[in-house]
């Protein structure tokens, strides 16, 4: 199972980045896809999740400025950044969580992308 993500880039303060992420492989199911950005010297953190059933879930530092969606069919997350700001710089990472393959459909699995840079300038 591979992660290729996608979107990362310099942006200006108050602008917008879309971020993509797509799982390949051979997968079963995904349970959850989602993001998380990590600042050095500090843990990672949550930026936003979707369940295969599209319970979202996001991290306070983002909520009301984030939207994720998913294309199951594509095994693609989606993460759409609005209102940015200087803060939000850092690497987000995609995650793929509860990963079932076609060959061991028993085992859940998680797997993260290399991850993206986002750079926001003041």
């Amino acid at each position: 199972v591979q992660l290729q993500a996608s979107g990362g880039g310099l942006v200006q303060a108050g602008g917008s980045l879309r971020l993509s992420c797509a799982a390949s492989g051979r997968i079963f199911s995904i349970g959850v896809m989602g993001w998380y950005r990590q600042v050095p010297g500090k843990q990672r953190e949550l930026v936003a999740t979707i369940t295969s059933g599209g319970y979202t879930d996001y991290g306070d530092s983002v909520k009301g400025r984030c939207t994720i969606s998913r294309d199951n069919a594509k095994n693609t997350v989606y993460l759409e950044m609005n209102s940015l700001k200087p803060e939000d710089t850092t690497v987000y990472y995609c995650a793929a969580l509860q990963i079932r393959t076609l060959d061991l459909p028993r085992d859940a699995t998680d797997y993260w992308g290399q991850g993206t840079l986002v750079t926001v300038s003041s």
